[in-house]
């Protein structure tokens, strides 16, 4: 629940407007439907999205749990690294989506924590109970999830003012030159291909990748360590693409796995079989929300990728 008094600069805005200015992590539309259905009150009393606010209003919000009849709690794997009464940090497994949407109503990470605990945020709503922030289905690592409201909107402040550590690990194409950079490239949703990112000089929403070099490879691959300021979608694989140097085995913005098998160091045998990009989520920082601490949580490196890389290492010698 988020209570709010209105200041004199927050005269004359529409209600949905002055909610979604606040630091919680909900969508307009989301905000819409909470004030619709009843779930927002202006002075104890119900409202409409488009009342004009007035200096003194008072504001309560109140967060509705997610039914948990609409998603059962199903046995999905991954690894807890963190938990106590206010979040939970998981190691997410590649081939784990993290929420339900089109083509994965099931089997997801959401549908493992609600079986583990059932007492998560629900400011995400329905489908996205406790989620902060996603990695894509097949990239594995580090994910933290609230089980309160006021945690869910703590760590969204972190993630939106870039406050939060987050640390990848990547194996890529190409030897890359130099021994570390940053990419500062806005990303926006590709003109014609609607479900893949690009990279655009003009608009779009500001990005910024750091990365270091960890290690080259004789065999024409490098390990990079990459760390974002900001939470695109698909931000560490459009950079790294952009730039020469694209995540091995990316089906979208790579050479895909095909490729790979193709390699003639994989026909031989000498380089393992892939089947996923090779990006993990491997270091993640924050402060905690109720202890006011900052922690960090690391996750190894998953077999897949430990395994190309020991091969790897195998050819420099």
């Amino acid at each position: 629940m988020f209570s709010y008094e209105i200041p004199d600069n927050g005269q004359n805005l529409r209600l949905d407007t002055y909610i979604s200015s606040r630091s919680i992590d909900l969508t307009r539309s989301r905000i819409q439907a909470l004030i619709k259905n009843g779930y927002v009150k202006v002075n104890n009393s119900l409202s409409k999205s488009s009342y004009r606010l007035k200096a003194g209003d008072h504001i309560l919000v109140s967060i509705p749990l997610p039914p948990s009849r609409v998603l059962e709690p199903e046995a999905v794997e991954f690894s807890i690294v963190h938990e106590d009464s206010s979040l939970i940090v998981v190691d997410k497994p590649a081939g784990v989506v993290v929420h339900p949407g089109p083509g994965h109503a099931t089997g997801t990470l959401v549908h493992g924590l609600i079986r583990h605990c059932r007492d998560l945020s629900g400011i995400g709503g329905v489908f996205r109970p406790g989620i902060v922030h996603r990695l894509d289905k097949d990239t594995s690592g580090l994910i933290v999830a609230a089980k309160n409201d006021q945690s869910h909107a703590f760590l969204a402040r972190q993630f939106k003012t870039g406050m939060v550590k987050k640390q990848y690990v990547a194996i890529v194409h190409g030897q890359v030159k130099g021994d570390e950079g940053e990419i500062d490239l806005s990303i926006v949703r590709h003109p014609k291909k609607r479900k893949q990112m690009s990279v655009t000089h003009s608009g779009g929403r500001r990005a910024l990748t750091l990365w270091q070099k960890a290690e080259v490879f004789h065999s024409y691959f490098s390990l990079l360590l990459v760390s974002i300021k900001t939470g695109r979608t698909h931000q560490i694989r459009v950079h790294l693409s952009h730039i020469g140097h694209p995540v091995v085995g990316d089906p979208v913005y790579g050479y895909g796995r095909n490729w790979w098998k193709r390699h003639p160091l994989h026909k031989k045998g000498v380089l393992p079989a892939i089947d996923r990009q090779m990006l993990h989520a491997k270091k993640l920082g924050f402060i905690h929300p109720v202890e006011g601490r900052y922690m960090e949580f690391e996750a190894p490196m998953p077999d897949d990728m430990d395994r190309v890389v020991q091969s790897l290492k195998q050819l420099n010698l």
